[in-house]
């Protein structure tokens, strides 16, 4: 098999932030193994456009630079269950059994169960032609298989029962529905092969329990070992008798953990987080939610390509200095074959802020989107790369780093878990997401470095919190601030998250939400797997793939996923706007609405001429473009919402987005589908004195830029900011 392609150089840090004073450890790996150099930067702007600010860092090697020995890392990708001892049994027969579903047959054999002693190891397989068993006796292989593919999609009970002192096997496998197809069973000679006595460690898609391979990429349930012999299955879904060890898959949902109900307990612990809360060959419809009914969900979906914690050994440690400020900065690596940048946020000191304004990153949606694999990399995408000194590297050519959660798993199903403890490629300064004709192309991290860079240049102090501070430690993380800015697309949210939020407005802080189709997708994380968030894209929505029916729930939380609309939290209700339209990375300008001429808001246009303003910037080349987001009572925009200006003109390739649509004619707010494809400035006060400032376009930002940080779009924002960060 060709050994994947890596970077040169690369790595990722134990978390996305640190407090002064605190530590982070650096996960390394150089292929080459030849030395390498670390040194600090703090990032400025992380756009290579040379028409716009550039990509600016501040050297700060004086405060950390080091080399160190490099060494190969390698990724092992690819989910399965490990029980290190599995059950010991006396002499006679032993059968090893499953349920099995599979979107997509393999090719090539893969692991279902694999038992190994020493040198001798026994796997019930699947593979193009049916059921397979594998014997290994040291080096020597054999592979025997029914010679009748499964149905895709369908759920089986597959077998191997092995008897040595009568010298034979017998391999099957029998559909649970009469539409299945696929019946098959042959008996063959064990040919001298000694089958394991016991006690060796059990894999479960996969075998090697040391370095697992052979994955399986489908649902399983019901592994088990049993005492005694098949030739048949008739009841095969039917739970067997004789149990040596069965493990029972509809345990500990939310954990990594594997539970045998057998006499043994032989209990085991999952790799790379494959999915569970999936319904399972008994799943009988009468419950949605896996809490309820768990029977229902006694399967796992395993995947070839599931990656959680990349598990890399530390390579060094990193103290950030106690007087280092709060701010966005990155580790570059480099060697003799290339270099890297590992991007991390300072947090201001634990006693208090630096600022009276916080930039919340939304390392959420950065994590959410982790190595977007887009198919776009073509040769005029990397001819302006080259052209523009930027980011070299694109997740298109390195699968081996796992893949976001807007990719699918080799049988199509959508990928729901995205890790952060791996390199992620798109978050690094200067990556280019799009070939964009009139602009950039910068989504998420270096997208956001326009607002950074911005403040830095109008002169604004300000500190960084991430999202995944906010989840953690809540509201009295933004206590302290007048002024909450929001990146170009805070798209993903916990519901800690936006608790935080709506107390600091309700408490009267004020926020600027300053993109578009921001808190949309609810996710989950749990303090038991950290680094890792949960995706299930349930009904409604601009999806890049859709949960299956019934798999809705989180396994991790328990709750609901899909949209905070659907769970009756729509963005409009935190920030007054939400997501309306979407289009290609192009975007228009807006116009004055007669609201941001009255007494009450002209300040917010002080120093703009002319009625319309944005018809340039570095995203999309227009200020609302892209996603763009609209006002609406009826779902939750506060009562005084004023609209001040609204997109015009929307491009062509704008669509309606479907959660607002009834049918082809009705929309939800009783409006053409024509009208909804607009982006709104909005802005409203709370009962408790906060503010929020909405700008309804995730472009925005790139058009704080206009031959310079100067222009129409620049100075709203500033006198925005002054105004929310003054004191009064």
């Amino acid at each position: 098999m060709t050994a994947p392609r890596e970077l040169p150089i690369t790595g990722y840090l134990d978390r996305f932030s640190r407090r002064p004073g605190e530590t982070f450890a650096v996960q390394v790996s150089v292929p080459s193994g030849e030395p390498y150099r670390a040194r600090l930067l703090r990032v400025i702007s992380g756009d290579p456009n040379p028409a716009g600010p550039g990509l600016r860092f501040e050297d700060l090697s004086g405060r950390f630079s080091a080399g160190f020995q490099g060494r190969h890392q390698p990724v092992r990708s690819g989910s399965c269950a490990v029980i290190p001892s599995g059950p010991r049994r006396g002499p006679g027969p032993v059968t090893w059994t499953v349920l099995v579903w599979a979107a997509v047959l393999p090719d090539r054999t893969a692991a279902l169960i694999s038992e190994a002693q020493g040198d001798v190891m026994v796997t019930l397989g699947l593979g193009a032609q049916g059921a397979v068993a594998r014997f290994r006796q040291g080096a020597t292989v054999r592979e025997v298989a029914t010679g009748v593919p499964l149905a895709e999609r369908g759920w089986y009970r597959l077998w191997l029962s092995l008897d040595a002192d009568a010298g034979c096997f017998d391999l099957g496998q029998v559909p649970l529905a009469e539409v299945s197809g696929g019946v098959a069973a042959l008996r063959g000679a064990l040919e001298g092969f000694q089958p394991p006595g016991g006690g060796g460690p059990v894999v479960i898609a996969a075998e090697d329990a040391a370095e697992p391979c052979a994955h399986f990429t489908g649902k399983l349930e019901e592994p088990a070992l049993l005492a005694g012999a098949r030739t048949s299955w008739p009841e095969p879904l039917r739970r067997p008798e004789r149990v040596l060890a069965l493990w029972d898959f509809a345990r500990g949902i939310p954990t990594q953990s594997v539970s045998d109900i057998g006499p043994q307990a032989c209990h085991g612990s999952l790799r790379n987080v494959p999915t569970r809360a999936v319904v399972g060959a008994r799943w009988s419809g009468d419950e949605m939610c896996w809490r309820h009914r768990p029977e229902d969900y006694a399967a796992i979906h395993f995947h070839a390509d599931d990656l959680g914690d990349c598990g890399w050994r530390t390579d060094f440690r990193f103290t950030v200095p106690p007087d280092l400020r709060s701010g966005a900065y990155a580790l570059h690596l480099s060697c003799g074959a290339g270099e890297d940048w590992l991007p991390f946020y300072v947090l201001p000191p634990r006693g208090g802020p630096t600022a009276d304004i916080v930039f919340l990153a939304s390392t959420f949606t950065y994590q959410a989107y982790a190595n977007h694999a887009r198919g776009n990399a073509d040769a005029a995408y990397r001819a302006r790369v080259a052209a523009w000194g930027a980011y070299p590297h694109n997740p298109d050519d390195y699968p081996v780093y796992g893949r976001s959660t807007y990719n699918r798993h080799p049988d199509r199903s959508g990928i729901a878990f995205s890790s952060r403890l791996r390199p992620i490629l798109t978050m690094r300064p200067g990556f280019l997401t799009f070939n964009d004709a009139r602009g950039s192309g910068l989504r998420h991290y270096p997208a956001d470095t326009h607002i950074l860079a911005w403040l830095e240049d109008k002169g604004f102090s300000f500190d960084i919190v991430t999202d995944e501070d906010l989840h953690e430690e809540g509201a009295a993380l933004l206590a302290p601030y007048r002024l909450v800015m929001t990146g170009s697309h805070p798209e993903y949210h916990t519901a800690p998250t936006l608790d935080a939020l709506a107390a600091f407005t309700a408490g009267g802080g004020r926020m600027m939400y300053l993109g578009g189709n921001g808190f949309y997708w609810r996710i989950a994380c749990v303090p038991e797997l950290p680094g890792m968030i949960e995706l299930r894209r349930a009904e409604g929505g601009i999806r890049a793939w859709a949960a299956e029916p019934g798999e809705y729930h989180h396994q991790l939380d328990g709750q609901y996923g899909g949209l905070w609309r659907r769970n009756r939290r729509p963005p409009q209700a935190l920030a007054g706007v939400g997501f309306s339209a979407q289009g290609l990375f192009e975007g228009t300008r807006y116009r004055r609405l007669p609201a941001s001429h009255a007494p009450e808001h002209a300040w917010i246009f002080e120093g703009v001429e002319g009625e319309t303003f944005g018809d340039y910037g570095l995203s999309g080349g227009g200020a609302a473009g892209f996603e763009l987001d609209r006002a609406d009572a009826s779902l939750g925009s506060p009562p005084g919402t004023v609209v001040l200006a609204r997109s015009e003109e929307p491009p062509s390739s704008f669509v309606t987005v479907p959660e607002e649509l009834l049918s082809h004619l009705a929309t939800v707010s009783g409006e053409t589908p024509e009208a909804l494809k607009r982006g709104e400035i909005a802005w409203f006060e709370t009962p408790g004195g906060g503010a929020v400032f909405a700008v309804g376009s995730i472009t925005f930002c790139g058009s704080l830029w206009r031959e310079g940080f100067e222009g129409p779009v620049s100075r709203v924002t500033e006198n925005v900011v002054r105004r929310f960060s003054a004191s009064g």
